[in-house]
């Protein structure tokens, strides 16, 4: 009999994507191995056989992997989300696999070094500094003009990322920020850096997303996305993503040129990439570069048509069978238009409900609604947040029509939010937020 090939997936445990995976798995007779960031301490509780690491420290985690599976067959790797990456390429080498270098992995976790990349390669980049958190020096002694943009250095989706427009909001997002990589929850994700933030000029302009595939060094782009709301701060909650582009076709070729060019500056070679820019009358900006795929639902949103295959298949099928080998060749889009919103979360609280969900689903044009935040669940919105509400899919013959059908079935959605109250702590009397 012959033996099943294997794909590892570094996911982290409540990623959206990982059942996906798994029934594409299950379609192809591929076994799916996990390797995930659960308590090591647990037999197991999900019943899928993951190797529990801790992508802080993606080289003991690659480690864990190697020796769980140095004997066994292991035909490719697939990382989801932003921290298992560099984990993942270090596995990948010490298993004999065709993948990313774990260099190229790190820059991209590091907003800092991917500044520095760009800029070394001749991209078009601000002015930016690094700067500790606690005191931050003043935009105007790091040779920084107003706008001004502060983020942390490795946190993902936005978390963090505020935008001062003067001496006064300046003060105020440092402090905030400071606060925000103090608490508990970001300490606990050991992630590198917290002491220091990035400080760089503003870009204006409308913000795309790209979707590609690295095939020997080679980027494929699978979509462009339009990100129609105007991202300009304070703070940079994503909402709706709609592709096709509407973009005019010779700025679309300049987004493609200056993506493979931040891609081979980076040194990524294989597999999924998940890129952003700005475009603006200079040009295109890269702002930032994932050797990972989409993120959350938002892969829902792609299905593409594969010569002889006589359906369409996902991103997650597309990525398994390239990580498989079977995929070199990249088939095209479908042609109807799609969006997706990402639902964003209007205030922090709790969430005690939501009505018009049968509403929503019965708009015209949409595909899928998923709620994905749980009632009586505390939910955060940015800057210090970064999980949305839920996710709204919509497709249509035109990208018009795609977003209007999101964005109509998002008003008949009423979240219920109340505020989250302090308690009083038994022996200090301090007062904090519950669960805190």
């Amino acid at each position: 009999m012959r033996e099943k090939q294997r794909v590892l997936l570094f996911a982290a445990k409540l990623g959206y994507q990982t059942r996906s995976f798994e029934e594409v798995a299950q379609k192809l007779g591929v076994d799916l191995a996990y390797a995930t960031d659960r308590c090591h301490e647990l037999k197991d509780p999900w019943g899928d056989g993951a190797v529990a690491v801790h992508f802080e420290a993606p080289e003991a985690a690659a480690h864990t992997v190697i020796e769980k599976f140095r004997a066994a067959r292991v035909d490719g790797i697939i990382a989801v989300g932003d921290r298992p990456t560099i984990a993942a390429a270090y596995a990948a080498r010490g298993l004999g696999i065709a993948y990313n270098h774990p260099a190229s992995a790190e820059a991209c976790r590091s907003k800092l070094r991917l500044r520095e990349i760009f800029r070394e390669a001749g991209l078009r980049t601000p002015r930016f500094q690094s700067v500790p958190v606690n005191p931050p020096a003043e935009p105007a002694l790091l040779g920084i003009s107003f706008p001004c943009v502060l983020k942390p250095t490795s946190l993902s989706a936005s978390q963090g990322v505020i935008r001062a427009n003067s001496r006064e909001e300046f003060a105020a997002a440092a402090e905030r920020i400071r606060k925000m990589l103090a608490a508990p929850e970001i300490r606990a994700k050991k992630e590198e850096d917290l002491s220091r933030l990035i400080v760089e000029e503003y870009i204006p302009g409308r913000e795309v997303a790209v979707e590609g595939l690295l095939i020997e060094g080679r980027l494929h782009v699978l979509s462009i996305f339009d990100k129609p709301d105007a991202l300009e701060g304070p703070y940079f909650e994503e909402t709706i993503y709609v592709t096709p582009s509407r973009l005019s076709g010779d700025v679309q070729r300049e987004i493609v040129r200056c993506a493979s060019a931040a891609v081979g500056a980076l040194g990524l070679t294989r597999g999924p990439v998940h890129a952003e820019f700005r475009i603006n009358e200079e040009g295109v900006w890269p702002l930032e570069v994932a050797p990972r795929p989409i993120g959350g639902m938002c892969a829902s949103a792609l299905r593409f048509v594969p010569e002889g295959y006589g359906e369409t298949i996902g991103l997650e099928e597309l990525l398994l069978r390239h990580a498989l080998g079977e995929a070199e060749k990249v088939p095209p889009r479908e042609t109807a238009a799609s969006a997706v919103m990402m639902i964003p979360v209007p205030r922090s609280g709790i969430l005690e409900g939501v009505e018009g969900e049968q509403d929503a689903r019965n708009s015209e044009g949409i595909t899928d609604l998923q709620i994905t935040a749980r009632v009586k669940d505390l939910i955060t919105a940015w800057p210090e947040g970064s999980s949305y509400l839920g996710f709204l899919f919509a497709k249509s013959d035109t990208p018009e029509e795609a977003e209007a059908a999101v964005r109509a079935a998002h008003g008949k959605l009423r979240f219920a939010i109340t505020p989250q109250l302090p308690v009083e702590h038994p022996v200090t009397g301090r007062f904090h937020k519950a669960g805190s």
